[in-house]
């Protein structure tokens, strides 16, 4: 295939018209600025799983089964207290009070407050409806009444004792802590969303109402507020930190102050143009996204490098402006291309993903490298040539242009240690190399899987090291949400629930019986009471409603065969009355208005593994005849942990077959040897095994937002071999093949160090960030890009005269020479491709 006729059009624009390119790229990145002001954010780990089926049935529960679980007319807060006795008359009437005075204040639109301290005063006295007259209620009774009122309370209702701290003691009625609710009603124009990770926020303003409130009344009692969202604050700490590590390697690879600024310029257009194509596309920033800027840097940063460098090579050699940069479009566009194209193989993997920000990540990584290729391969060369052509007419400071990267240094007799290894023993150093990768790979085997809402949140309390740097870069001290929810989970029995949507035709007359047999005998990690599974429903309705109506009773008992509490006949007609009756709110809640579906609530053991509860959801679901669906957090998150290793291996095997076939295809047109494509994958191989081997070494496990790292990997890991592999070639087309591995590790090699540094350095600093899976993602991108560089500079030579040597690239050529001690001589110094 001829493909040069394209290079040459597209060299004959930069070097001649590089004004036009200059002013065509700047009006594109006015188009993309467009898009800046209609990015949307997303935070939490709802993004994850809102196509997931178990999350589609939650919604569908949310939408059938009224107000309760909507999410949108009401939200709640949730109270904490923390004190010597939360159950001693002085923390009972704290608490009173502190609800009493919420409830009363009109913009917090409080529908409903609960706490064992409510409960307590009922108790006490059974006509005392509300706050004021369970405050009397308290402040009447006796200390010993009080511990008798606590002890009936504990017998006779279980929310009391799911509200209170796992330390309850009920012979001296006391425990450290106790958990408080309330609800809030949603006020015109105003919405949130539910669900899990999803939080609804209305009154805007009403943890701060709150926490003014309980500062003057209670200081022991603390509000939980919507966790933390700190992808904003991740940006302002970690993009400042990444463009100063950038800035100090640009200033050593580049040493020249406006080519450091051509390259700056060439990464801003970058970044902008990537997020100006999320708000034009409508794709939401998610937290994912954060990686996306540092990625985009290294590719353009290593782009930039090779560039300038190969440029600069041929000045020093001799040639004009012209001639110089036609050579070096010659060279690296084609490089360019191949590492463009493998790592958007890479990136769009990841469009399999159940999870959209992951697709949305892979699409978004596509178009940020196709950007990064389009404006380091053509906008910057032709910048490059007109702002020389200024230099030679008008006095611009030029303070160095020298390549980076030459024979002698310390540094290239470092690189060199590849080509000398690949002289001397290239199989047996080859034949290591597979068996250290065999062993590793057994190892990697090992490395878990994980979906945890904790992935989400940051640390209690920020590094102190972050608490020296000046605003705005300062994070927050801590984060009161994380300690108070630490404190919730070492303090409280964690109750769950299983929501069980059942479709069916409830009118039928067995409908109900079949609902109450599919509860009795219930798996371990579903609480009891007696035989039946906890839990409430429609025949929890119907019996408290028959427990206060005497005329429903008569009702229920009229159609009720077995006289258990259940009607089995007529049970339209017991709808429609439940319907007129003050149960009517609660009968929305449980049966369609269809009566075609009903939702049953089963209360499960929270601090079980989400995979027993699922599985035992599931075995309770298979004991109703109609169509039963569990849903809710424990199996929401189980579905999306199952889905997270597919996805890995689903998105690694993409990568690896469509990455090299093509390679082999490219190098089958440019070169003719498809070998060349799989000699290419090699360093990529040992990067995947090396990278998966670390993380279970670090304890580090595959979730929704690392789960694309090994793709990743594989887009970076490919950029270095990538332009080995295109050295080596160019050289070895010209000299014996040591010699051309060594002008390839040197010369190339220490473009390569540069930008390897740089990208380590930059992405690195995502481990600074206060999203912990941000952190460890920032970590695994450093580690790929470490892993990649060294195969590629010291495993990837000896591949390279394997391959000379098994195909028709051997003959004589490859045992012509060996690589002198100083490393051979040239007439100008070995730079970067």
């Amino acid at each position: 295939m001829n493909y040069q006729w394209l290079i040459d059009r597209v060299d004959d624009q930069i070097v001649n018209h590089p004004g036009k390119i200059i002013l065509l790229f700047l009006l594109a990145t006015v188009v993309f600025v467009s898009g800046l002001g209609a990015i949307e954010t997303e935070a939490g780990q709802q993004q994850f799983i809102e196509d997931l089926p178990s999350f589609q049935a939650l919604e569908d529960v949310q939408s059938d089964f009224g107000t309760s679980f909507s999410g949108t007319s009401t939200t709640s807060t949730t109270l904490v207290q923390d004190s010597q006795n939360a159950l001693s008359k002085p923390a009972l009437l704290r608490m009173l009070r502190t609800q009493e005075q919420i409830m009363e204040s009109d913009p917090l639109r409080v529908t409903a407050t609960a706490s064992p301290a409510r409960t307590v005063a009922t108790t006490l006295d059974p006509d005392a409806t509300t706050l004021e007259a369970q405050v009397l209620a308290v402040e009447r009774a006796t200390p010993g009444q009080i511990d008798r009122a606590i002890r009936r309370a504990a017998d006779r209702n279980p929310t009391f004792t799911a509200r209170v701290s796992d330390d309850f003691n009920v012979n001296t009625a006391s425990a450290s802590a106790t958990e408080a609710s309330v609800t809030h009603r949603a006020g015109p124009g105003i919405g949130g969303g539910g669900g899990p990770g999803g939080a609804a926020d209305f009154p805007p303003d009403r943890e701060e109402r709150i926490r003014t409130i309980t500062s003057t009344t209670a200081p022991d009692i603390r509000v939980l507020g919507d966790p933390p969202d700190t992808i904003t604050s991740t940006l302002v700490l970690v993009l400042p930190a990444a463009l100063l590590f950038i800035a100090f390697f640009l200033v050593v690879a580049y040493r020249d102050l406006v080519d450091l600024l051509l390259g700056f310029v060439a990464i801003v257009m970058t970044i902008v143009w990537t997020f100006g194509f999320l708000g034009l596309t409508g794709i939401p920033f998610a937290v994912l996204l954060v990686a996306v800027p540092p990625l985009l840097i290294a590719i353009g940063i290593d782009f930039g490098i090779h560039a300038i460098n190969r440029y600069r090579e041929e000045r020093v050699a001799g040639k004009d402006i012209t001639d110089a940069m036609m050579l070096t479009t010659d060279q690296v566009s084609i490089a360019f291309f191949i590492v463009m194209g493998t790592s958007a193989i890479g990136f769009l993997s990841n469009v399999v993903s159940a999870f959209p920000p992951t697709r949305d990540f892979g699409i978004t990584a596509a178009a940020g490298i196709l950007f990064t290729f389009l404006i380091f391969g053509i906008f910057l060369p032709a910048a490059k040539v007109y702002i020389d052509r200024l230099r030679e007419r008008y006095p611009i400071p030029t303070f160095s242009q020298t390549p980076l990267g030459s024979e002698s240094s310390p540094l290239g007799r470092v690189l060199n240690v590849g080509a000398v290894i690949a002289d001397r023993a290239p199989v047996l150093f080859v034949g290591i190399v597979l068996l250290a990768t065999v062993g590793g790979g057994v190892y990697a085997s090992g490395v878990g899987t994980g979906f945890s809402p904790d992935d989400f949140l940051p640390a209690e309390e920020t590094p102190e090291y972050l608490q020296v740097l000046p605003e705005p870069f300062r994070p927050p001290a801590e984060f009161e949400y994380v300690k108070l929810e630490n404190f919730r989970d070492e303090n409280f029995e964690q109750e769950g629930q299983v929501l069980m949507l059942v479709t069916g035709p409830m009118e039928r007359d067995t409908s109900l019986e079949r609902l109450h047999r599919a509860g009795q005998d219930p798996p371990p990690t579903f609480e009891r009471e007696g035989r039946d599974a906890e839990a409430e429903s429609l025949i929890t309705v119907i019996r408290a409603q028959a427990e206060r109506d005497p005329e429903f009773r008569r009702l229920v008992a009229r159609n009720d065969q077995n006289d258990n509490g259940i009607p089995d006949d007529n049970l339209p007609r017991i709808y429609d009355a439940l319907r007129d009756s003050s149960a009517s709110d609660r009968v929305e809640q449980f049966l369609s208005e269809d009566r075609r579906s009903t939702l049953i609530i089963y209360t499960v053991d929270g601090d079980e593994p989400n995979d027993a509860i699922t599985a035992d959801a599931r075995h309770v679901a298979t004991g109703f005849r109609a169509t039963a669906q569990p849903t809710g957090n424990a199996v929401i998150f189980d579905e999306a942990l199952g889905l997270v290793f597919e996805t890995v291996i689903q998105s690694m095997i993409l990568t690896v077959v469509g990455a090299t076939l093509f390679l082999i295809v490219v190098y089958w047109v440019l070169e003719g040897s498809p070998l060349l494509g799989v000699a290419n994958m090699v360093p990529i191989a040992l990067t995947i095994v090396a990278l998966v081997a670390s993380m279970r070494a670090l304890d580090i496990s595959f979730n929704a937002i690392n789960g694309t790292i090994l793709a990743i990997a594989i887009g970076l890991g490919i950029d270095y071999s990538v332009h080995i592999v295109h050295r080596f070639v160019d050289e070895y087309a010209e000299r014996d093949i040591y010699t051309a591995l060594h002008r390839t590790v040197v010369g190339t090699g220490g473009a390569l160090t540069g930008s390897m540094l740089t990208t380590v350095s930059g992405v690195g600093v995502l481990a600074l960030a206060l999203n912990p899976a941000i952190g460890v993602f920032g970590l695994l991108i450093a580690l790929s890009v470490l892993y990649a560089y060294l195969a590629s500079m010291f495993v990837l030579p000896s591949v390279l005269v394997l391959w000379a040597r098994l195909t028709a690239h051997g003959g004589e050529r490859v045992r012509e020479s060996t690589i002198p001690e100083s490393g051979p001589s040239s007439d100008h110094p070995v730079a970067g491709e």
